[in-house]
């Protein structure tokens, strides 16, 4: 009897003990079903960073207000009151559409506001919000056009069909327009400037923006398919494995819709659309901020190019075998790959291990990069064009191998060179375009979004045309200049 009795005492003097353990057990549990992750990252850092495509009207767009280019647009205003119920502030990020998802698996972003939808491909790799908006799909033709066409899908039998890169709308297609040809572009603008000259028949695009483009410009028409399939549900993305960031998107959404917030919205984006504006005071700014991004792209790339060009060169004509393969290596890597492939490489590869490069200072490092490639062939050339008569002149006179090559040969190597690396600068200016891609708000990329903004597809390329022109001319006038100099320098 007293054994038992021992017993008994011992286990309610253990639970006595363990009591607070288990207290705190159950109030850990409570407290890891109030956040994720993804939401602690957002609480820590106070900012929720959105990631978007700003050529989607009225999606989301730039326009001119007060003055100040903005991204402004249904979702964006939406964007900002969701950010406001979660306690922080919201920070924009633009970029092309099809590099949104890759930027929020690899933190570049905490959410996608985008016109997206959940796809079940998506779905693997991204969780979705609730559907905020469910716009039917519309095949958009031009007006003289449209009685070749009908609801029917079938008469479109044959004929280039058009849809943005990585959409539903891309998808739409292939399901259910399988007798068409489908032409997959970056962004919608291209589309329209095909189906304006013809290009293509159709484009199918969410109904908001066909509406948007019918309403601007009377040569536009809308088809309705019939039966009325391909609803997309847009909602917001948000990194895989988010629960509590999820459902607090969802009570913040659920909110704005009830409560007519994203009706009005929707009234506000569209008035902003059509405001009453010259095309070069709504957009003038935007060309001015591209260009002066464009010439700093450039500048910062050949800098980077002139000295891993020079290293890689002096690499490549090393006696030290070692040192040689890293200089061929490197040279025939990045010359037989694409820019837009080293653009991706280093604006995610970055990430992925700690540094949290900007979309502008990842895209200055990739054409720095991939100049340097060519800037070493053509010092390399450069320095062997210079007869070998002068290196063993300075050798002779007791110059070291070293200050040879740094007062005697690399000196007269940039005389024969200049000219050609005059042409690698230009070359740069025009590459520039390419890191569009990544978010980088240069020259094309502006371009982009007037295109978006304004509706009109081929007179923003007009301006930009004339912009490249200018800064390519005058810089080849400029180094032609200082040849000269230098030639008669050397007379």
């Amino acid at each position: 009897m007293q054994k038992i009795i021992k017993k008994i005492m011992i286990v309610a003097m253990l639970s006595i003990m363990l009591m607070p353990f288990v207290g705190t057990l159950g109030q850990t549990k409570v407290n890891a079903a109030t956040t994720d992750p993804a939401l602690t990252k957002i609480k820590k850092k106070g900012t929720l960073v959105i990631g978007l495509s700003a050529d989607y009207a009225p999606f989301e767009f730039h326009a001119t207000v007060n003055g100040r280019d903005q991204i402004v647009g249904f979702e964006v205003d939406m964007a900002k009151q969701i950010a406001k119920d979660l306690g922080v502030k919201p920070v924009i990020k633009e970029m092309g559409f099809d590099g949104l998802i890759g930027a929020l698996q690899t933190g570049k972003i905490d959410v996608i506001i985008s016109g997206i939808n959940a796809t079940p491909e998506r779905e693997q790799v991204v969780d979705f919000s609730q559907a905020y908006l469910k716009p039917l799909q519309t095949i958009m033709v031009l007006k003289k056009d449209a009685g070749k066409y009908s609801s029917n899908l079938s008469s479109f039998a044959g004929k280039k069909i058009g849809a943005q890169k990585q959409t539903t709308q891309e998808t739409y297609v292939q399901d259910n327009m399988s007798s068409s040809t489908l032409v997959s572009l970056q962004k919608v603008p291209d589309l329209v400037a095909q189906l304006s000259t013809g290009k293509i028949a159709g484009i199918v695009l969410n109904e908001p923006i066909s509406k948007a483009y019918t309403q601007q410009n009377k040569t536009f028409k809308i088809i309705y398919p019939k039966p009325a399939s391909g609803e997309g549900a847009v909602s917001v993305a948000m990194p895989k494995n988010s629960p509590v960031l999820k459902s607090k998107i969802n009570a913040s959404i659920t909110k704005i819709v009830k409560s007519g917030k994203l009706a009005a919205y929707q009234k506000k984006a569209n008035k902003l659309m059509f405001a009453d504006q010259s095309f070069w005071a709504k957009y003038g700014n935007l060309f001015i901020k591209g260009t002066l991004l464009t010439l700093a792209l450039a500048a910062i790339a050949v800098v980077i190019g002139v000295i891993l060009g020079t290293i890689f060169a002096l690499f490549k004509l090393s006696p030290n075998f070692i040192l040689k393969a890293i200089g061929n290596i490197y040279v025939e890597y990045v010359r037989g790959t694409p820019l837009l492939v080293q653009a991706f490489m280093v604006f995610f590869g970055t990430q992925v291990i700690g540094f949290n490069l900007s979309a502008f200072a990842a895209g200055a490092l990739a054409m720095g990069l991939n100049s340097a490639a060519y800037v070493a062939e053509i010092i390399r050339s450069g320095i062997n064009s210079v007869d070998n008569g002068q290196n063993e002149a300075a050798r002779s006179l007791g110059l070291s191998k070293g200050k040879a090559m740094r007062y005697i040969i690399l000196p007269q190597a940039v005389k024969n060179i200049l000219p050609a690396l005059g042409n690698e600068f230009v070359t740069v200016i025009k590459e520039g375009s390419v890191v569009s891609v990544i978010g980088v708000g240069e020259l094309m990329f502006q371009t982009g979004v007037v295109q978006g903004a304004s509706f009109k597809p081929f007179f923003p390329l007009v301006i930009t045309s004339l912009i490249y022109f200018v800064l390519t001319f005058g810089i080849s006038r400029a180094l032609g200049y200082a040849e000269n100099r230098m030639n008669r320098t050397s007379r």
